[in-house]
């Protein structure tokens, strides 16, 4: 699936490094917790990408509990009230291999197309660095990305650089 959530009223709903910490922190325990698979991720100063396989049909479970704990921490941090998120997230079914890596690339260069930087690996709020040069948060499945490269042979780490840099 791929998850995406704005801010309300196109507002930032991270505002600092710490933000985006938090965000991540409470990502991975919703992962484990639900045991999915997070393949990809970026944080934008208002929205956030996610592509995530649900093994139970657990996604929305998963999510108010996300953006639920987000919010509160958010609010009590700024002194907010209210909606942090605009609406319920967003999801589109990824139903073949082929969407699954357009979806992985829209996400890596999502911050690139935006400006805000000049390549997917410099976006520090990404999991792009991750899949190219290991590391990473342990509940994000870089193994389970790269699977879905093994069809066009070679080592799957280069075949997904080079079809993130595809223009």
């Amino acid at each position: 699936m791929h998850v995406f959530a704005r801010g309300n009223g196109r507002q930032d709903i991270f505002r600092g490094d710490a933000d985006r910490r938090l965000y991540l922190l409470l990502l991975g325990q919703v992962v484990v917790r639900q045991r999915w698979s997070c393949l990809a991720y970026c944080l934008m100063d208002n929205h956030v990408h996610l592509l995530i396989e649900t093994p139970e049909p657990n996604l929305a479970s998963g999510m108010q509990r996300l953006h639920s704990l987000y919010a509160q921490t958010f609010n009590k941090r700024y002194g907010g009230c209210g909606h942090v998120f605009q609406g319920r997230f967003g999801a589109m079914r990824v139903k073949t291999d082929e969407q699954l890596l357009t979806v992985a690339r829209y996400i890596a260069l999502n911050p690139v197309e935006a400006g805000l930087c000049g390549r997917p690996g410099d976006w520090a709020w990404s999991s792009h660095a991750a899949v190219i040069g290991g590391g990473g948060p342990e509940w994000l499945d870089v193994q389970r990305l790269l699977s879905y490269l093994r069809m066009w042979g070679g080592e799957p780490r280069r075949r997904y650089a080079e079809f993130v840099q595809l223009r």
